[in-house]
């Protein structure tokens, strides 16, 4: 389906649910044709190179990328999170401020690579208890070797490469008696990769970026 055609259908399901007595507020509606219209600007490349990270105050960022950063965590959609909080007309605590000064508008400009800005700060550093000395955070950039997903020799066919990429989460595992540390990347290209034993067996495999 098209922009258009999937706009057509919006509309109907709107005016379904005034008719069967539910009808949608205007933040509800505004919030899903505004989404389509961000379907609309990606498919024709329009794209806005600003970062709209660097619109907040100084207070505003701290307490968005901690939200981010929680996220993340929890292996969950911060932007879901939010669009569900206003859908439903929730509040959205530490960050509502950003439904009322920025909108969706702003919200949607937001891509993952505008985090890469503020990941080597402090406000997202993040400790792995136990982990080693010298053990990865939250931010850091480091490269990785296709040998962790690919079958590679110095002289064969396939050599080794090197991709950078920007640590998203460090995970320590305890199994009984042993332990280990799984890591999640991401690459430019917003690619995720996850690193099984990542102070452990596949150490050879990752070096830290400039």
């Amino acid at each position: 389906m098209s922009p258009d055609e999937i706009k057509a259908v919006l509309q109907a399901a709107f005016d379904r649910c005034d008719v069967a007595s539910c009808p949608l507020s205007d933040m509800q509606k505004g919030i899903l044709l505004q989404i389509l219209e961000q379907i609309k600007g990606s498919q024709t490349g329009v794209s806005d190179s600003a970062n709209p990270l660097d619109e907040l105050t100084k207070q505003e960022l701290q307490a968005f990328l901690e939200f981010f950063k929680a996220q993340e965590q929890q292996d969950g959609s911060w932007k879901a999170q939010l669009l569900n909080d206003w859908l439903n007309e929730n509040d959205s605590g530490a960050v509502q401020f950003i439904r009322d000064r920025y909108g969706l508008s702003w919200l949607n400009r937001i891509e993952p690579y505008h985090f890469d800005k503020y990941f080597t700060k402090d406000v997202l550093k993040l400790k792995v208890g136990d982990a080693p000395a010298g053990s990865l955070t939250i931010g850091d950039r480091i490269e990785i070797c296709n040998a962790l997903w690919e079958w590679v020799q110095d002289n064969g066919p396939c050599t080794p490469e090197w991709y950078p990429c920007i640590v998203i989460n460090v995970n320590q595992i305890s199994d009984g008696d042993s332990s280990s540390t799984d890591c999640i990347v991401r690459f430019y290209n917003g690619a995720e990769f996850e690193i099984q034993g990542m102070y452990e067996w596949n150490r050879v495999h990752w070096r830290r970026g400039s």
